[in-house]
């Protein structure tokens, strides 16, 4: 269980002006909250953050991540305090370039150090990637109570790091609590990854349909690499168009293919579908709201990182996984092939599958009825969409 120490530092000392002033009449509960690199670990901290207010909009809540990093942007655009610190992560291999990676590292200690004696939280929660080091180290040093929470199949370096003196740990899937990373004394819960709630609740409406220009009665296939699109999924879909012209009266394409590829992917729409106008399709370089996509999927074909998996099974989604194979640790395929093992998914490795099977797989799943029931059902029972108010129940009740 996570102790209730800690530490004993006047606030009225600071003077750093991004931290909050000191304050008199009662205090509130103070989280600080540490993830970053990549959407993969910052949006659980996110998800986690909203559903802390959720739950009590007196929380203080900051964020600590890398300076100049993607979640310096994100978090401050969500509303959320971000302070900065130096961070860099550890080359696989000892080269000369670790040198100047441990100066990074101890740079962004001292600045956690730092912060966690100003700000004097109650818990520290980390969700991962190299920044989250620092910081639940510093609260470690500083014995404040420290959580992980882990989006994958499998667990991430920091966090099997972290997970040795961690005080509790939230974990994505139920395989994750068996790699014995994990002490008998901690607090260890299999809750998923967390989501925006609007993820589950957006409801299927035919103005979604009307909207994209697409048709209520036709199945609906979504396409999405990620954020950032993905080549190899993109290049997989348009080499399938003219095997998927004969099943143009019953099922319709929404592709995100990511800010790079957008252009070259409509254009070859564009080209192999211009004889064939009773197709549908939207091809869209990234959806900010992509609940409205969800809403309206019959099945996705996509990667299957930690949080991609969460959406789909949260929503009940059947998917076609083609996981990013060069991932450390082969998360991706780990993750993929859990929800496989359950049969709410086909995985399908890239560069190890033909057009063809590709086509036959994702028509087998998108028109026939009880395979596609089938795999809604399996994708549902592993879907956890409270996770985000789960965890934060859990850490208000240690803070």
């Amino acid at each position: 269980m996570m102790t209730s120490e800690r530490c004993n530092t006047d606030l009225s000392k600071t003077d750093n002006p991004n931290l909050p002033s000191p304050s008199e009449g009662p205090t509130h509960k103070k989280v600080v909250i540490a993830g970053g690199g990549t959407g993969g670990h910052i949006y659980p901290a996110i998800g986690i953050a909203q559903a802390l207010h959720r739950l009590d909009t007196t929380v203080d809540i900051v964020f600590i991540g890398g300076e100049g990093k993607l979640e310096s942007t994100l978090i401050p655009q969500h509303g959320f305090r971000f302070l900065p610190i130096s961070v860099a992560g550890f080359p696989r291999r000892f080269t000369l370039q670790w040198f100047p990676v441990i100066w990074k590292v101890f740079r962004g200690v001292i600045q956690s150090l730092r912060y966690m004696k100003e700000l004097q939280p109650d818990v520290v929660i980390g969700t991962g990637g190299y920044v989250s080091g620092p910081v639940l180290f510093a609260g470690l040093l500083g014995k404040i109570p420290i959580a992980i929470q882990e989006q994958n199949a499998s667990v991430g370096l920091t966090n099997g790091i972290l997970a040795r003196w961690a005080d509790a740990a939230y974990l994505a899937m139920e395989s994750v609590r068996e790699n014995g990373s994990f002490r008998s004394t901690m607090h260890v819960a299999v809750t998923g990854n967390p989501i925006r709630p609007s993820i589950t609740t957006f409801p299927k409406r035919d103005e979604t349909y009307k909207k994209f220009g697409l048709c209520p009665d036709r199945k609906t296939i979504f396409v999405m690499g990620g954020s950032q699109g993905a080549h190899a999924i993109n290049e997989a879909i348009v080499a399938a168009l003219p095997h998927l012209i004969g099943f143009a009266d019953r099922i319709q394409v929404v592709h995100q293919t990511g800010a790079a590829e957008v252009e070259n992917v409509q254009a070859a729409y564009d080209r192999e579908l211009a004889s064939h106008k009773e197709f549908l399709y939207y091809v869209r370089p990234f959806f900010d709201t992509v609940e409205e996509i969800y809403s309206i999927t019959d099945v996705m074909v996509c990667r299957a990182g930690g949080m991609t998996v969460a959406e789909v099974t949260a929503c009940g989604i059947p998917a076609i996984f083609i996981p990013l194979p060069s991932q450390t640790g082969n998360d991706q395929v780990l993750n993929a092939r859990t929800v496989a093992q359950q049969g709410a998914a086909v995985v399908l490795e890239q560069g190890a599958f033909t057009v063809e099977t590709l086509v036959e797989n994702l028509m087998n799943v998108a028109l026939d009825g009880s395979t596609r029931q089938r795999m809604v059902t399996a994708s549902r029972a592993l879907g956890k969409p409270h996770a985000s108010d789960d965890i934060a129940k859990s850490i208000l009740s240690y803070a």
